[in-house]
């Protein structure tokens, strides 16, 4: 395993890959490791967890041995980032009923608005080591 946190994304969703690459600029303290959800480390590191949702349906974190999942998952990599973007976190004070309901319309229109690519992003050899599996 890792000491980092993880970041379990959705390897072929523009969206959630322009995520990553945000969070990779801003996360200068090296606090994130990435995998994404279509990977054998993916699979098997979270078939230990019960998640709440459809494992390809979701932005999920593992930080501390625990897992956290969409806005919550999103809010709490925003607190680790440089800049203001800790400021987000604030809006975890909204119950997860209204965040997640939010957080559930845009990822299930994701590939309508920013697309779909038909295999995984590969990282640069520099951004290699961020990545398991």
């Amino acid at each position: 395993m890792t000491e980092n946190a993880v970041i379990f994304f959705d390897g072929v969703c523009n969206l959630c890959n322009g995520a990553v690459q945000f969070v990779i600029k801003r996360d200068k303290n090296d606090h994130f490791k990435f995998a994404a959800l279509q990977s054998d480390f993916a699979k098997s590191t979270l078939s230990n967890f019960s998640l709440k949702v459809k494992q390809g349906d979701s932005f999920i974190l593992l930080e501390n041995g625990k897992i956290y999942e969409q806005s919550t998952a999103a809010l709490r990599v925003a607190k680790k980032l440089e800049g203001l973007w800790p400021m987000l976190y604030a809006f975890i004070i909204v119950p997860p009923l209204i965040r997640n309901a939010i957080y559930k319309w845009i990822a299930s229109n994701r590939y309508k608005w920013f697309g779909k690519q038909e295999s995984c992003w590969v990282p640069t050899p520099a951004l290699k080591s961020k990545f398991l599996g």
